[in-house]
């Protein structure tokens, strides 16, 4: 079944929000280290996003190891699709598993 263009559309506008937030929390990540090592002081509310920040990208690496672990099983390159699906998110491992495939 072809998806409608509002689907395809729909996810790629996903898949690149979720690229340009999971690559800003990393910059906000390394500003963060900076910060420490430079003994700036963060304001209270940053506190609260950097936590935020780090549950996204912890899960996201979890995402990327299951994808990593099972491409090679559907004919991909590991790292390659475990990137892929750390900056994407679970869309990459629907992608992966077939999903909007097999979806009536």
């Amino acid at each position: 079944m072809q998806l409608a263009f509002q689907t395809r559309y729909l996810l790629l506008v996903i898949k690149l929000s979720s690229l340009v937030l999971i690559a800003s929390g990393l910059g906000l990540e390394l500003g963060n280290i900076c910060a420490i090592l430079t003994h700036s002081p963060t304001p209270t509310i940053a506190k609260f996003i950097f936590w935020l920040e780090r549950l996204a990208i912890s899960t996201h690496v979890v995402i990327g190891a299951i994808a990593a672990y099972y491409a090679p099983a559907k004919n991909k390159i590991p790292i390659i699709y475990g990137t892929y699906t750390f900056f994407v998110g679970t869309l990459g491992l629907l992608e992966l598993f077939d999903f909007q495939d097999n979806r009536q």
